[in-house]
């Protein structure tokens, strides 16, 4: 009679190479950790060089820490977005204002990116004014080389910055010295080029150069100056035909 029965299945070998996988991915990480434990120091040094290194790299590609000698040195997309730089007015002349730009400063990262250059000016003018004689003298007598401005970039046409120039006075007080010059009548308003028309700031600046110059011309100020009665009568007077034919007798005579 055949046995029908079936052979027992063998045994089935026990699978090492998880196991040994795993002992050998765990002697890795303990190889290195007990490296760091045991380098604590360089470990530390290793990630703070690269950390400054790569703050290095991010402030020199935008030009966080430059100090701007010439106009042509300011990145097109500071101009684009009208970003506000600082400085100090070193002089003024009958066509705008010479300003020392004054970076940002890092420590440690400021001697790094860069070094100082002090007789290095911008060229600046204030956007939106067209500024009277009295204007400058008003601005000389102002804007001395101990005060920071902050100047808003609009334009740069050449090697010349249009801005609009504030005084700070506190974080939140400053004063807007292209408002305040036609506030006084210290000068008319002009087109200010550069700033898209369609744009909120557009609007927004053009708005308050006019009201400016409208406060002015309410206040009789500067320009705006309005003659007394007395003094326009006697101007016409001595303009007039009868005068004229008046004094020509008295030479005669």
């Amino acid at each position: 009679m055949t046995n029908n029965m079936a052979e027992p299945p063998s045994a089935v070998p026990p699978r090492t190479g998880s196991v040994g996988g795993g002992k050998a991915s765990t002697n890795v990480v303990s190889t290195i950790s007990q490296f760091a434990d045991d380098h604590l120091t360089l470990v530390r040094s290793l990630s703070t060089g690269l950390a400054i290194a790569g703050v290095v790299i991010i402030a020199r590609s935008i030009k966080l820490t430059a100090k701007f000698g010439t106009a042509s040195e300011i990145p097109a997309y500071f101009i684009e977005r009208n970003v506000s730089l600082r400085g100090r007015v070193r002089r003024v002349t009958d066509k705008g204002l010479e300003v020392e730009h004054t970076p940002i400063k890092i420590p440690v990262l400021s001697s790094l990116l860069g070094k100082c250059r002090p007789d290095s000016l911008l060229d600046v003018r204030l956007a939106g004014v067209q500024v009277t004689a009295e204007g400058w003298a008003w601005l000389r007598d102002h804007l001395t080389s101990t005060e920071t401005v902050w100047f808003r970039l609009i334009r740069r046409d050449d090697n010349t910055l249009d801005c609009l120039v504030s005084l700070g006075r506190g974080v939140v007080f400053n004063t807007c010295v292209n408002e305040e010059l036609l506030r006084l009548g210290l000068g008319r308003t002009v087109p200010v080029v550069g700033l898209h028309h369609g744009s909120r700031l557009y609007w927004r600046v053009h708005r308050r150069l006019l009201r400016a110059e409208v406060q002015a011309e309410r206040r009789g100020r500067g320009l705006w100056v309005q003659e007394s009665f007395w003094k326009r009568l006697a101007g016409a007077l001595s303009d007039s035909a009868v005068v004229r034919l008046l004094k020509k007798l008295l030479r005669r005579t």
